[in-house]
């Protein structure tokens, strides 16, 4: 058996099943649309079309929706992101038709009905104030806004109240006819079912799916000038994102990025900043660092949260410890080291089915093909040191904000 067979269903739709040697099948869709998709008077809008999609077709009504998958003990959900959407169900294995059926009647035939849109706007409004009450999430907007700026990469994915209260159910019928079309989705499964069976039941449920794709308009935002910024909110403790633009996603130099910023701020405790701001010193209880890579853009972003006496020293440590990758090389002992232990975090990785599988979906969207973990350790292992202190010193002269 194949464990792995990508395909293109009657409808144009591309679609990826692995087989694995779970209990348990993980099914979604991926669509190339997000925030930055959004008209300008209509910010929020792709996140709460995620929200509405669950709640009517022409068959369900909303109750019916959520629970089709929970009384078999599967889960049905979604989220958005600046690019992408992604609608996933996991349930027991055997339930393959039942969740592709599910998922195809809401992604073809969602009515968004006007009683439902109304409560569910409130319940997204009520979210938008839990994030503004969480300043270490809200910090990571409100710098995306400036890094970002005059894009539509700048808003927040949730949107203001004021943007959410003007969306309508028409809205969010064209932006679904727009975006979620055969052309811009890949429907992902990983399951211990015989993939060309599963697929079998893909063409069935989305092979008529005919909806005409949408050129995209996507514009790439200017690199702002470097900015230091503090905003005093009232808060108990300083929360600082210090991050700098970089390519985008099919760049060459993203391996030697994301080894860059594994050991920078990964999540193993040994990362460079948790033994510099942490365990030495004891100036920070999280710091961590991202990479997000678009379309056409990213950013490397390095967040900690520290008494507001010692944010000043905590960015020098930051700067310096960049400033020592980006002078000289790392030997070859140390770098083989540090190439080890991230592709050992990539197998480690692959081993969450669901993870797996969602990453399946997006690399056959993005890039055509769907990456094995074992590859992209060769393309790692490939990384020179003199290319990883290049992408260490293009992350030099990052720019900063600070609220408390």
């Amino acid at each position: 058996m194949n464990n792995t067979i990508a395909a293109q269903l009657s409808s144009g739709m591309r679609v990826v099943c692995r087989h694995t040697d779970s209990r348990v099948s993980y099914i979604g869709a991926v669509v190339n649309a997000g925030s930055r998709d959004e008209h300008p008077d209509r910010e929020g809008l792709a996140h709460f079309v995620e929200h509405t999609i669950f709640k009517g077709t022409g068959r369900r009504r909303s109750w019916h929706i959520s629970n089709r998958m929970e009384c078999v003990g599967g889960e049905l959900n979604a989220y958005t992101s600046k690019e992408e959407t992604v609608v996933y169900t996991c349930a027991p294995a055997g339930y393959e038709d039942r969740a592709l059926e599910l998922l195809g009647d809401i992604i073809s035939d969602s009515r968004f009905p006007a009683a439902e849109i109304d409560r569910e706007r409130e319940v997204v409004i009520e979210e938008i104030k839990s994030y503004l009450d969480s300043p270490g999430e809200n910090v990571y907007d409100m710098f995306e806004e400036r890094i970002y700026a005059g894009s539509g990469l700048a808003h927040n994915i949730l949107g203001d109240t004021e943007s959410v209260r003007r969306l309508t159910g028409e809205d969010c019928r064209d932006f679904l006819s727009r975006h979620y079309t055969p052309g811009n989705m890949v429907l992902y499964a990983a399951t211990p079912q015989d993939p060309a069976k599963v697929i079998r039941i893909m063409e069935r449920r989305f092979g008529s799916l005919h909806r005409p794709d949408t050129p995209k308009h996507r514009i790439q935002p200017g690199i702002p000038e470097r900015f230091e910024e503090s905003l005093n909110l009232d808060g108990h403790q300083a929360h600082t994102v210090c991050g700098v633009r970089v390519f985008g996603r099919k760049d060459p130099r993203r391996f030697a990025l994301f080894l860059l910023n594994n050991m920078l701020g990964g999540p193993c405790m040994n990362s460079l900043l948790n033994q510099e701001l942490r365990d030495r010193r004891g100036l920070v209880y999280t710091v961590e660092s991202n990479v997000a890579l678009l379309s056409d853009t990213g950013l490397l972003s390095i967040y900690f949260g520290s008494d507001i006496r010692e944010v000043s020293r905590c960015k020098r440590l930051v700067t310096q410890t960049l400033d020592r990758l980006a002078s000289s090389p790392l030997s070859e002992r140390k770098f083989n080291a540090v190439k080890e232990q991230y592709c050992g975090q990539l197998i480690v990785g692959s081993d969450n089915r669901e993870s797996m599988a969602m990453s399946a979906g997006k690399s056959l969207l993005y890039f055509g093909e769907v990456a094995r973990p074992e590859r992209m350790a060769e393309r790692v292992r490939e990384v020179t040191a003199e290319q990883f202190r290049a992408a260490a010193e293009m992350c030099a002269g990052m720019s900063s904000l600070t609220i408390y």
